[in-house]
């Protein structure tokens, strides 16, 4: 079991606290990353694109014009894909892109890129996140003296001032334990945890009844 320092925001070591080696101590897989980075994408595709088939394409059912005689290539209908709007061949309709993967898959992954992070020096564990003002100034400006340009704030539970201050940060994504995932990690490359939210993230990992997802 390692152990990490838990920091205040001027980056002074104000305690301690255990990390289980099950969650942050295990060999890199960059299979597991890339596969979660895919679903997550995957899950968040729209999947709302759509093309017109024969059968939604207004006009048809009259010839438009005679067998032979024209010069004109046959048609049988205006809704053939061979002519301006007409319909459109093999084109996309709407689907589901998403699809499942097994829980243990899930957790695994997210512990695999957290063990990562803290055997490369970017993971760090503080003693609160709050924000008296809920000005993103003044967060930008506290974050950036606490050597982050860019990171994953994660909290036990989300705090109002807080998120509000964070929410406009294009390089920081702030939530609760609950919403850590592989994708805002690997993105954003540091990840700063408060140190009530690691015993949420450690069940959620491990799979203990109340952190599972």
């Amino acid at each position: 079991m390692a152990s990490a320092n838990v920091l205040d925001w001027k980056k002074s070591k104000v305690g301690s606290v255990d990390l289980p080696a099950e969650v942050f101590e295990l060999p890199w897989r960059v299979d597991l990353a890339q596969a979660l980075v895919r679903w997550q994408l995957a899950s968040r595709r729209a999947g709302t694109h759509n093309t017109k088939r024969r059968g939604d394409v207004s006009g048809g059912g009259k010839k438009p014009y005679k067998q032979k005689g024209t010069g004109n290539a046959r048609r049988g209908s205006q809704r053939s894909p061979l002519i301006r709007g007409g319909a459109v061949v093999f084109g996309p309709s709407p689907r589901d892109y998403s699809y499942e993967l097994p829980k243990k898959f899930k957790r695994k992954g997210v512990s695999t890129v957290l063990s990562k992070l803290f055997k490369d020096g970017n993971l760090f564990i503080v003693s609160d996140m709050k924000s008296s003002e809920g000005k993103a100034k003044e967060l930008s400006e506290r974050l950036k003296k606490f050597g982050v340009e860019k990171a994953v704030l994660v909290d036990s539970k989300k705090d109002t001032n807080f998120s509000r201050a964070a929410r406009n940060l294009k390089n920081y994504r702030y939530y609760a334990a609950a919403g850590l995932n592989v994708y805002d990690m690997m993105k954003y490359g540091n990840v700063v945890l408060t140190k009530e939210s690691v015993a949420e993230v450690v069940a959620r990992c491990m799979g203990i009844a109340g952190g599972e997802k």
